[in-house]
């Protein structure tokens, strides 16, 4: 039934369910709980972690404190709300509360994007000029970047959900995924989204595109700067140094393209694949980035073994 937000008083969404498989989808959900749980441990740990290591307390580990705190918070914005939709069929999500998810989603990913880009400055800093590392990122530093980065974030895509608010809505009202983003919202609106569609694109330009770029020109220049090393195993040594990071970036903007790439070019594609795709971008990050600090980080080892008891061979 067509409805505009403008004249009724609680529009609503129906959230995407698997096609085909809406009987299963509370078995399915099971795994999606498990990567939650997954990602809620693991994020939680890395922030305990930092704050009771003092060998830790510096620029490159809370930046890591803040990526996870994002994760967390962007895991926590989307999958219970998933879950309760999977096994309690709550697909009917308010014009409201999409819309505030939605900008979560969006600035979180944001504020993400401009940490990755924090950090690879600081190995840059670290390989590059190693006598002006500890004066340039001083804990002052650290912390008026994660305060830039929030406000980057927010200012950015703050619009987006503004654009959409006066925006009628008519025809389907389901979305492609089981949580709320900008283009799916807009695509359902039956007016024109000239406005939205340019911001939009334009905000994902300066912020994650612009990033994207920062972060490999920084890996050039380190790069270069390894080459210059005379022995191998110096150059190896060093890079090594980097590898964590190289990581959380892949399963940050890999996702990220792969998302973008379905909306803007996959229209045919099977609605599943928009919403694995949706799944993947949310919980990825998440699960993985404390799983690679982990591996890379011997500290952080040792300390989350120190945690369950158990002794560290």
């Amino acid at each position: 039934m067509p409805f505009s937000n403008s004249s009724d008083l609680s529009p609503s969404f129906i959230l995407a369910s698997i096609p085909g498989l809406e009987a299963a989808q509370a078995w399915m959900a099971i795994p999606l709980c498990s990567a939650y749980v997954l990602a809620v441990a693991g994020n939680c740990a890395v922030l305990l972690v930092v704050r009771a290591e003092p060998s830790l307390h510096a620029p490159m580990y809370f930046f890591l404190c803040m990526l996870a705190a994002i994760d967390l918070a962007l895991a926590t914005a989307t999958v219970p709300r998933i879950l309760s939709f999977y096994w309690f069929d709550s697909r009917e999500i308010s014009f409201g509360a999409c819309l505030l998810q939605m900008f979560l989603i969006h600035t979180l990913s944001a504020i993400e994007s401009t940490v990755l880009l924090a950090m690879a400055v600081d190995r840059y800093v670290a390989i590059c000029h190693p006598l002006r590392h500890a004066a340039v990122l001083t804990n002052a530093a650290t912390a008026k970047i994660g305060l830039l980065a929030m406000a980057r974030g927010v200012l950015f895509f703050l619009p987006l959900p503004l654009l959409l608010l006066p925006l009628p809505f008519c025809g389907s009202r389901v979305l492609s995924h089981s949580f709320c983003l900008h283009q799916d919202v807009m695509n359902l609106a039956c007016a024109n989204t000239t406005p939205s569609v340019v911001y939009g694109l334009t905000a994902i330009l300066l912020v994650m595109g612009l990033d994207a770029v920062l972060i490999c020109l920084s890996y050039i220049l380190i790069l270069k700067a390894v080459l210059r090393l005379a022995a191998w195993r110096e150059r190896l040594k060093v890079f090594s140094t980097c590898i964590a990071h190289i990581c959380a970036v892949l399963a940050f903007y890999v996702p990220l393209i792969g998302l973008s790439v379905v909306h803007r070019f996959g229209k045919d594609l099977a609605p599943l694949v928009h919403i694995i795709m949706g799944n993947i971008y949310i919980l990825v990050p998440a699960v993985l980035n404390p799983i690679i600090y982990g591996v890379r980080t011997k500290q952080i080892q040792r300390r989350i073994l120190s945690l369950i008891h158990v002794k560290d061979r």
